[in-house]
């Protein structure tokens, strides 16, 4: 091996990609996130509660609480892009916490492989086509109506 050549370790410097922000300034957002999770956890459990899925039932408690919570995605998601710039921690704080932990899509392949093995595979099927659909329909919908709302609100 021989010497470096002189610059080596600049042009090694300016090839190599821009570092993440040092971890200790991550702190905030890794609270942000898991303050909001604890309480969109916290919400679900609460939807489980009021409304119990039998043994054996279809899940239509984990199949709301993940429509709804991709309905909100879409509104919180077009709002800030829309409505300027907000607190840096408020998008891990609700989408990546609350809605992130009040959605389950854990629930939601657990929920499916039970329909599966009580012999009950057209309606897990089923359940797994109508959440990935009713999902996306939905952050579609209320990103839509959520960027008409706003552009009715700014032609006033």
């Amino acid at each position: 091996m021989g010497a470096a050549r002189p610059g080596a370790t600049a042009d090694r410097a300016a090839r190599t990609p821009l570092r993440r922000r040092a971890p200790h300034s991550q702190w905030p957002v890794v609270c942000a996130v898991s303050l909001g999770g604890g309480a969109g956890a916290a919400a679900r459990y609460g939807a489980a509660l009021l409304w119990p899925t039998a043994p054996g039932a279809f899940p239509w408690t984990t199949l709301l609480v993940n429509v709804v919570g991709c309905a909100l995605i879409g509104v919180l998601l077009v709002t800030i892009a829309e409505l300027g710039t907000p607190h840096r921690l408020t998008r891990p704080f609700l989408g990546t916490g609350v809605l992130g932990g009040f959605t389950t899509f854990s629930t939601y392949a657990v929920d499916i492989r039970q329909l599966a093995e009580d012999g009950r595979v057209g309606a897990g099927l089923a359940y797994l086509a109508v959440t990935l659909l009713a999902a996306l329909a939905a952050v579609w919908a209320t990103a839509a109506a959520t960027r008409r709302l706003i552009a009715l609100r700014r032609a006033r």
